[in-house]
């Protein structure tokens, strides 16, 4: 596939799965609903304004993001597996509302992952900047295994740690590379794709055994990328602690 097909497929995924209720994380009401069980409400607002890490454990954090990842493993699934029923809601349209409504969960739990572990606000004005989305395409390249993102997740690692200011439009990711590597993670992830695609529209062809496949696919396709980004996460706690 060439390079611009490649990137192309990936941005229509990401945009259409971005239309998604779902999607939309809002930082402080998603801490503050999985903070307060736990914390005071000064807490929680030290929270807010900071990060988890300074009010919560590490292991409190890993417990939380665990049940996060259980939560859209078990939505993105049951989603599938009704999609994946032959006259279902999705009809004509079922290979590519199934990718968007997984890659959506894909999203919103990549941005709940970040902010437990300490990282500022993606949103602005209740919208994803052009900085986060070049973000989140690193954090599906890394639960996707392709190695630039690894990279460049990491560069955007020690500018947050380096600035004096924790807002990602005031970093200047493009000055940085980021953006060159989030193009190069998104031609991956579209090459990808094609693969992918195909694959989970397989099942949903089939008479009857459709939507088990279909959920199937989704769980043994979902579960290691979340787990993947959370190791990811594990391994720089300390980074993003700071």
């Amino acid at each position: 596939m060439a390079e611009s097909n490649a990137v192309k497929l990936w941005d229509q995924t990401l945009h259409a799965a971005m239309k998604l209720p779902v999607v939309s994380v809002d930082r402080k009401e998603f801490l503050s609903k999985e903070l307060s069980v736990l914390c005071s409400p000064d807490q929680v607002q030290i929270a807010i304004e900071s990060k988890p890490s300074d009010v919560l454990t590490r292991e409190q954090i890993e417990k939380i993001a665990k049940g996060v990842i259980n939560y859209h493993l078990t939505v993105a699934t049951a989603t599938s597996a009704l999609a994946g029923i032959p006259g279902g809601w999705w009809m004509a349209g079922t290979i590519p509302a199934d990718l968007a409504q997984f890659y959506g969960h894909i999203l919103a739990l990549a941005q709940k992952l970040l902010y437990l572990y300490g990282f500022p606000d993606l949103q602005e004005n209740g919208k994803l900047t052009d900085e986060a989305i070049q973000i989140l395409t690193l954090a599906i390249g890394v639960m996707s295994g392709a190695k630039a993102a690894i990279t460049g997740l990491n560069k955007v690692l020690n500018m947050l740690a380096e600035a004096v200011v924790k807002q990602l439009p005031k970093l200047g990711l493009t000055k940085y590379g980021i953006f060159v590597i989030s193009k190069q993670v998104a031609k991956w992830l579209g090459v990808k794709l094609t693969t992918k695609g195909f694959s989970q529209g397989v099942g949903k062809l089939l008479p009857l055994v459709g939507a088990p496949i279909s959920a199937a696919l989704t769980y043994w396709t979902f579960r290691p990328m979340a787990y993947k980004f959370k190791r990811y996460l594990d391994g720089n706690y300390d980074a993003l602690k700071s």
